[in-house]
């Protein structure tokens, strides 16, 4: 029982929130940030989120469905939020979403969701138990 609260307490505690503000180098010929670069800053905190929840070594090892639900245009502030979905025994998953806010109102939304697998390595690379 003390076990199950202390990884809820780690799930709680990894959870991980970036904010950007998307500027014209990040966008493409749509004034919309590029796919690509939301991809990048989806691993990023993915991976910070799995590193903070497990304190050891974590690689990429696949980026599940991704969903782009809507375009997120220059001149918005974006906010990536990572949160442990599954925990494995080496490897674990993490749920990536941005979310849209507009500068100058209180309009917010989900744009893009997608999830990421990790799996925890020692020096070797070798696979070890994330917990």
């Amino acid at each position: 029982m003390h076990l199950e609260k202390n990884i809820e307490e780690r799930i709680q505690l990894s959870e991980t929130r970036i904010f950007k503000a998307v500027f014209p180098n990040t966008t493409n010929h749509y004034d919309t940030l590029f796919g690509g670069t939301a991809m990048l800053l989806m691993d990023e905190v993915a991976f910070i989120t799995a590193t903070r929840f497990s304190r050891k070594r974590m690689v990429t090892v696949s980026s599940d469905r991704i969903d782009f639900n809507k375009p997120i245009p220059a001149g918005t502030i974006i906010e990536l939020v990572g949160s442990i979905s599954k925990i494995g025994n080496t490897s674990l998953k993490v749920l990536v979403e941005i979310f849209i806010e507009e500068m100058y109102s209180d309009v917010r939304d989900k744009a893009i969701t997608g999830t990421f697998t990790f799996v925890a390595v020692d020096e070797h690379k070798n696979p070890v138990k994330v917990i």
